[in-house]
């Protein structure tokens, strides 16, 4: 195991470990009134593996400026809760009807339909609660990471990409509207994992600037690997149903361009990515191998 690969278990532990504890009943609002079948949902879809990037990324450009990984707790745990809830909501039969996420049965097949909307609905409103109450924020550090956050969450992020996905299904997208569905379904999230880091890390209006472009190519590169996934990996390498994209009539850029050149252009984005943060130096050596890892990863 390589030095990233330990950094990215380690914090992943670290989330694991909040995550257990905020979706715990004594953590919950009204611990004494909650469904223990709504609580027991949201921790399926939560605690069921994962590697938990978005905490990382955020974690890795708040450490350019110098803040320790224990003050990012709280807000990679904020993004990782939307995240969680918005696979829960993907998985459902009315959005991408995927059975199996992570290799177990989705939150809804596990559960049911109405139980897997309500649990991703409080992941989502918790995420915010838990960076509104977060102790290790200043009030106006706090309400600039609520804003970056339910920026890139809503309909200009990654709930208006899964709606313009949905509207795409059985049409000929051209690669400027396939890359627009990413960048806000996929790269909004992973975008704003960057910038809140660097929003934790105090950065100014230049290097908030410029890891945002490594934030946008870094989204790109993540999902042009998944859609090479879907063509090439085993449903068991996945743990989740592959090859659904074209089942489902969806355009992707790999319909358009082809496989190979598909790999050339991952290849060239991750690339980018790298150049993007030489004004950094080897502080930004986390963010570098994040993409690269994105690049390499076999599910």
């Amino acid at each position: 195991m390589s030095d990233f690969e330990k950094n990215l278990s380690l914090y992943g532990l670290e989330i694991n470990n909040a995550l257990d504890k905020a979706l715990s009943p004594n953590f919950l609002n009204s611990p004494d009134i909650a469904p223990e079948k709504l609580i027991k949902a949201m921790r399926y879809g939560s605690l069921n593996g994962g590697k938990r990037l978005r905490p990382f990324l955020l974690s890795q450009s708040a450490k350019i400026f110098n803040i320790p990984a224990k003050t990012t707790i709280d807000a990679g745990l904020a993004i990782e809760m939307i995240h969680c809830y918005s696979l829960i909501h993907d998985d459902l039969p009315c959005m991408d009807d995927d059975d199996l996420r992570r290799g177990k049965p989705s939150v809804h097949k596990k559960f049911d339909e109405a139980t897997a909307i309500l649990a991703g609905d409080n992941l989502l409103t918790l995420a915010f609660e838990i960076l509104v109450k977060s102790e290790d924020y200043s009030a106006q550090l706090r309400n600039n990471l609520i804003i970056e956050l339910a920026k890139n969450a809503g309909a200009g992020g990654m709930v208006g990409g899964q709606m313009f996905d949905l509207l795409g299904e059985n049409k000929n997208l051209n690669k400027d509207e396939i890359a627009n569905i990413s960048a806000m379904k996929t790269g909004a999230l992973i975008l704003a994992s960057v910038r809140m880091g660097a929003i934790i890390g105090q950065a100014d209006e230049k290097e908030i600037f410029t890891l945002s472009k490594y934030g946008q190519l870094a989204g790109r590169a993540f999902q042009l690997a998944d859609d090479i996934l879907d063509e090439t990996a085993s449903e068991k390498q996945m743990g989740k149903a592959t090859g659904k994209d074209a089942g489902r009539g969806k355009s992707t850029l790999i319909s358009l361009i082809g496989l190979k050149e598909a790999k050339t252009q991952l290849d060239e984005i991750i690339e980018q990515a790298i150049i993007a943060l030489e004004p950094f130096g080897k502080k930004a050596n986390g963010l570098k191998e994040i993409v690269l890892f994105f690049g390499a990863r076999k599910n």
